[in-house]
């Protein structure tokens, strides 16, 4: 696979209406498992429809998740009550900000996570204990985050109480 650099465009993959999958930068057939490592490794790609063009990497990508789940054997990425959450937010009034929270979040776990290792790889933390009040303290930080974009809605939820 080609890792691409952040300045570059992404690969272009096209889906054709057998289901192959098609690399345009390599000028080969790939597998949802391809896509899997292309990701892992840092690549960006998007995902057309061959014949009308439209953009289906999200469902790509939704794809290669339920995959990943669907191989896991024991321990699960995706809790079932947070999978249950984000269908119930499909409906809610809060849609549109849902998809920016979970971003943000996923940014500041990510941007923890060299630490995390760092401290579960290296045993720095002394015990379980701590790692415990670390992980907290992450989670802690998330929903600090969390209220504090809420309350921009705030005013709306006021304003329909007075009424």
């Amino acid at each position: 696979m080609t890792k691409k650099t952040p300045q570059t465009e992404p690969i272009v993959i096209k889906k054709y209406a057998n289901r192959r999958l098609y690399n345009t930068d390599t000028s080969s057939y790939v597998t949802l498992d391809d896509l899997c490592t292309m990701v892992k490794d840092g690549a960006e790609f998007i995902v057309y429809d061959a014949k009308s063009g439209e953009d289906l990497t999200r469902q790509i990508l939704t794809q290669i998740i339920f995959e990943q789940e669907s191989q896991a054997q024991g321990e699960h990425l995706l809790p079932i009550n947070f999978l249950r959450s984000i269908i119930g937010f499909y409906d809610n009034s809060l849609k549109g900000f849902v998809p920016h929270y979970l971003e943000s979040t996923m940014k500041t776990f990510t941007g923890n996570q060299d630490k995390m290792n760092e401290m579960l790889g290296l045993g720095t933390m002394g015990s379980f204990g701590q790692v415990a009040a670390q992980l907290e303290e992450i989670g802690k930080q998330n929903m600090e985050m969390f209220t504090k974009a809420f309350t921009m809605f705030t005013p709306f939820t006021d304003g329909a109480k007075k009424k």
